[in-house]
């Protein structure tokens, strides 16, 4: 008996022929083998399964095939050399951030340059790097002056620019302000605006967001790796899900994603997100804040780890209990915070995606740009990754981050002597009067 039935289709969409999957009785892992192949066949393109030869036929589906080989062996690079940066440091971390950050840029402005034709625009393209360059200034200012006060402290012509940081990078705004304003042009002004909003727009999406980036990798490279891998993770499995057993579609912007993928890739991600995190979190050169010492000028990640990445004894629930057979379990308390971060990532983070999928059908394009080969752009593939990094961010600043003793000492160095000495005599009374020093101390 024959595996498949044949039939013509005057549907638009992929091919004209049609596979009709005939049905069995007894052979179940047979009957899926063909859903699978149906599934395949009816999303080549029309011109593969009716070319007018079979040589034609084995040449475009060998073009399919390699564009698989050179996108997984492109993967693979990228997974490589990221984990190389991570070997190499933080430092190697953020300068991999940044460069991120100015070729997403880069890719979204040129489809602005591109779609509404602003060839004739003058100095469009000199203003939106200025204004890259001036929004950098003031965030990576914010960095130094934050991470490296003592740095900054030993050097007089750094002093300067950190205390007046913020007037610096707001006249230099001002300047390509008003830059902006003296290049109007009357038969553009719709369309000089047009790009002004969207330089704005793409600074706020790439810039900021790479910003917050560098914040949370400063807070411990775990809160750098286990959100990026999260989203890595949910993007894998959410595939595999939705090709083996994806039935219903989930979004119009995204036709081939499905709620099968999408629920398959939470579950997946979840677990990832917990697992990783536990063997992160065993090491000092993960969990440790980024910090500067300005004795070597070097990053340096050795702390006493805080209780977040200490083993606990949790009680395991009832309800659990019978399934499991324990009734306490020790993990790390981060790992309960990983399961927040797995959701994220999985539930909402895909949103990005679909944000950047709308885009891409606004403006009639299929990738930012073709960066990657059988990628896209790298805007493609980091557009979950900034709705994760603001996350982090805040739930870090939200539910994490308490008083850093560190930083605040660092911020005492700096005061004049006279300064330092009045904090001294004030926190000193304080002690006292709490009971912490004896009064014996006074005077």
């Amino acid at each position: 008996m024959s595996l498949w039935s044949q039939g013509a289709s005057a549907r638009p969409r992929g091919n004209g022929l049609k596979l009709h999957q005939r049905r069995f009785r007894l052979d179940i892992r047979k009957n899926s083998f063909a859903e699978c192949v149906v599934k395949c066949w009816h999303r080549l393109p029309r011109g593969v399964p009716e070319s007018p030869s079979q040589e034609v036929f084995k040449r475009r589906v060998g073009v399919v095939w390699k564009n698989w080989w050179i996108r997984g062996i492109l993967t693979l690079a990228m997974i490589s050399v990221f984990f190389l940066i991570i070997y190499l440091g933080s430092f190697m971390l953020m300068l991999l951030v940044l460069s991120i950050q100015v070729k997403c840029y880069h890719e979204i402005i040129t489809i602005g340059y591109r779609v509404y034709h602003s060839y004739d625009l003058p100095w469009f393209r000199s203003l939106s790097w200025y204004f890259l360059l001036c929004v950098n200034y003031f965030f990576y200012g914010e960095t130094v002056a934050d991470y490296f006060a003592t740095f900054v402290q030993r050097r007089e012509q750094l002093q300067f620019l950190i205390r007046y940081h913020r007037f610096i990078s707001f006249a230099l705004y001002l300047t390509g302000f008003c830059m902006f304003v003296l290049s109007l042009v009357k038969k553009h002004y719709r369309l000089q605006f047009y790009m002004f909003a969207w330089t704005h727009v793409t600074l706020l999406i790439t810039v900021t967001q790479s910003h917050l980036v560098i914040q949370n990798l400063f807070e411990g490279m775990i809160w750098f790796l286990v959100p990026i891998s999260s989203v890595i993770c949910n993007d894998i499995t959410a595939y595999i899900f939705g090709f083996f057993f994806g039935r219903t579609p989930l979004i119009k912007l995204s036709p081939k994603k499905t709620w099968e993928g999408f629920i398959g890739g939470f579950f997946s991600t979840v677990v990832f997100g917990f697992i990783f995190s536990y063997f992160l979190a065993q090491h000092q050169y993960f969990v440790c804040p980024v910090e500067y010492n300005s004795e070597t000028n070097r990053f340096v990640t050795e702390c006493e780890p805080s209780e977040l990445f200490q083993m606990k004894k949790y009680s395991v629930p009832p309800l659990l209990q019978a399934a499991l057979g324990w009734e306490t379990v020790n993990m790390y308390p981060f790992q309960m915070h990983s399961i927040a971060l797995s959701t994220f990532a999985s539930l909402i983070g895909p949103f990005g995606g679909f944000f950047a999928s709308g885009f891409k059908r606004a403006f009639k394009i299929k990738d930012f740009a073709d960066t990657i080969p059988g990628h896209g752009g790298i805007m493609d593939r980091f557009d979950c990754q900034y709705l994760m990094a603001t996350f982090v961010h805040v739930y870090i600043t939200s539910f994490i981050r308490g008083p850093n003793p560190s930083k605040l000492l660092k911020q005492l160095l700096i005061l004049q002597p006279e300064q330092q000495l009045s904090v001294y005599k004030t926190l000193k009374s304080h002690l006292v009067e709490k009971g912490i020093l004896q009064p014996s101390l006074r005077g």
